[in-house]
Order: C-alpha cells, then sequence, then structure tokens
C-alpha cells in the first residue's frame, strides 16, 4: 500500500507522476498536486533536496489525500526527515544513498511506519562497483544493484519493496525489466527516464511501457515527460487503455484524412479532445471523415460524427441522430456527448 493506492498483487496498474515544482514553495506545489489528481494521477513524488524541502512536507502531507513519495538522493537524512513528516512512500536510489548502513537505517525507520521503499535504479547513477564489475552501463549490472539493495532492506524486515530499474534508452530499460521480472516477485515501478519532449517522449515511453505491459511486467506506472506533468497522467492512462488495462476517460479514434474528407476533420478532432480532457467517464468517441470507415466507426462508438460535404452525420449508439452543417458539428457532438453520459447514470 503506497497511501490508500494498491500496488501489485493484482491490483490495477497506478499512475504515477512527480512535481516539477520547488518543494518548499508549498501553495505552487499543492496547485500542482491538485491538478495531477484531478487528472487521475494516484501517486506523486516530490523531489527533496534539502531539509527545508523535508519541513514542507508536513505540511504538504496534510492537506492533500494523494499519496506522496519523497524522492531521496545523497543524504539518507532526508528519508529519515520526510518519514516523520507522514510520507506515504520512499524513493532511494541505491547509487547515491551513501552505503548499506545508511540504506538500513532508513529502512528500519520505514518499516516501523509501515512505509514502502521503492529501489529506484538509474543507468545513469550506477554504483562504482557495479560499473567496475559490467564493464559499464548493463541491465545484469541494474538487475543486481536492485536486488543487492533490497536484500538490505529485507535483512532488517522491511519487505514492502517496489523496484525500478529505468534508462534512456528503451531497449535497455525493456532487457532490464525482463531480466528482474524473471528474478524476483516484487512490485515492478515501470518507466523511461528522460524520455524527451511531450512528442518523443509519448513516444518512447510508449513504445518502452507498452511492450514491458504487454508481456505482463509493470504494476505502477510513470511516463517521463519534459513539461507539465499533467500530460504525463493523459499519456499514461491512453497507453493503458490502448493495452485494455485500465478505463478512464474518453477514446477519441478519428482518421487521418485523405482526399476523400471534405471536412476540416484535424481542427474538429482537436476542438473535441480539449472539450472532453477532463471527462472521466470511458467513452468511446468517433470522428470520421468520409464515407469509407466513417459510418461504421461511428455506429461502434458511443457518439460520433461521419463526415460529408461540408456537413456530418451525428450517431450516438449506432443510430444517426441528425445531420448537421460542419460549423455545428462540434457543438451538436457535445451535446450528444453529454446525453450520453447522462444515460450512463
Amino acid at each position: 500500500m503506497v497511501g490508500n493506492i494498491k500496488v501489485g498483487g493484482g491490483a490495477p496498474i497506478s499512475v504515477q507522476s512527480m512535481t516539477n515544482t520547488d518543494t518548499r514553495d508549498i501553495k505552487s506545489t499543492l496547485d500542482q498536486i491538485a491538478a495531477l489528481s484531478k487528472a487521475g494521477c494516484e501517486i506523486v513524488r516530490v523531489a527533496v533536496p534539502d531539509h527545508e524541502a523535508a519541513e514542507a512536507l508536513v505540511t504538504l502531507c496534510r492537506n492533500t489525500d494523494v499519496a506522496l513519495v519523497a524522492d531521496i538522493h545523497f543524504d539518507y537524512r532526508l528519508a529519515l526527515a520526510s518519514l516523520k513528516a507522514g510520507v506515504a512512500g520512499l524513493r532511494l536510489n541505491p547509487g547515491n544513498i551513501g552505503g548499506p548502513d545508511r540504506v538500513r537505517e532508513v529502512a528500519l525507520a520505514a518499516k516501523a511506519g509501515q512505509v514502502p521503499i521503492r529501489i529506484g535504479v538509474n543507468a545513469g547513477s550506477l554504483e562504482p562497483r557495479i560499473l567496475n564489475k559490467y564493464g559499464g552501463i548493463t541491465a545484469a549490472g541494474m538487475v543486481e544493484s536492485a536486488l543487492d539493495q533490497a536484500e538490505l532492506l529485507e535483512q532488517v524486515g522491511h519487505k514492502d519493496i517496489v523496484l525500478s530499474l529505468k534508462a534512456s534508452d528503451v531497449l535497455l530499460t525493456i532487457e532490464a525489466y525482463r531480466l528482474v521480472a524473471d528474478r524476483c516477485e516484487y512490485p515492478l515501478h515501470v518507466g523511461i527516464t528522460e524520455a524527451g519532449t511531450i512528442w518523443r517522449g509519448t513516444i518512447r515511453s510508449a513504445v518502452g511501457i507498452g511492450t514491458l505491459l504487454q508481456e505482463g511486467i509493470g504494476d505502477t506506472i510513470r511516463v517521463s515527460l519534459t513539461g507539465d506533468p499533467v500530460e504525463e497522467i493523459r499519456v499514461g492512462y491512453e497507453i493503458l487503455r490502448s493495452l485494455g488495462l485500465r478505463q478512464r476517460g474518453p477514446t477519441i479514434i478519428s482518421c487521418p484524412t485523405c482526399g476523400r474528407c471534405q471536412i476540416n476533420l484535424a481542427k474538429l478532432a482537436e476542438e473535441i479532445e480539449v472539450a472532453v480532457a477532463d471527462l472521466e467517464t470511458p467513452l468511446k468517441i468517433a470522428i470520421m471523415g468520409c464515407a469509407v470507415n466513417g459510418p461504421g466507426e461511428a455506429r461502434e462508438a458511443d457518439v460520433g460524427i461521419a463526415g460529408g460535404r461540408g456537413s456530418g452525420l451525428i450517431f450516438r449508439r449506432g443510430k444517426v441522430v441528425r445531420k448537421v452543417p460542419e460549423d455545428e458539428l462540434v457543438t451538436a457532438l457535445l451535446a450528444e456527448i453529454q446525453t450520453a453520459l447522462s444515460q450512463q447514470k
């Protein structure tokens, strides 16, 4: 349990993110946590670079119901302070936390408070001994690093452990997770670290995370994107939805357009996507441009558009509702979406 979120053991795959505010700026951090939660984020990690940030966690934990995880690097004392502040979880990087004795001390304190620890191995910060043993960054070295740290926690009786083995290299990440999944039964937090901008990072994350989830590897995910972390949540749920693993919010399908399309479908799709971004109810919306696949796809959707010459047909659950001019399509479709949602209640 990370707060009230179950991780592993057949629980739904949870979606995480990390604030990019200054943790010491309590108002900005709480505002971002609230925005992430509204988007569906279930676990939020916050950076704890110093003791002032650790002290801010006291107020943060008191003022949100979201499970907060303290991200700790370099100074084990920050982990101890974060536990006292009431965090729901810790993330420790074995490559820079300061040695086995300090890891054990943190583990004992976490055990006393029943707080889980994620051992977060990053390819870019492996321990020197691992790098020397394997001659550089390898999947096997990442796995050894993670399991060695897990053993330290288990030596003091702390068994609420999650592992992550992230790299910016998609294939290296996939290999590391496959290896560790064969060697342990710890819940796994999956992601591609430093994946990049929203466009590039979304693609890299979808390939890496999607491949692993399709193989049954992964219990909680984070899509790492440069920019607004709310976008990470949207992408995360889209990956899960594409694999049939979670359903939250609408699924929008729209055709790529071709010479047969006689309406501005790209503009329509973008406007509708923005308009329904905050919906939580699963709903299939089809936005199709012509008479080839349009009617069929629209009929399979909860609501949909099948475009014609400067106009379009509005469908709701397989039936044509009406034909409207192009400039009224968005308004008409949004009205049908509200009707469909009211009928689901």
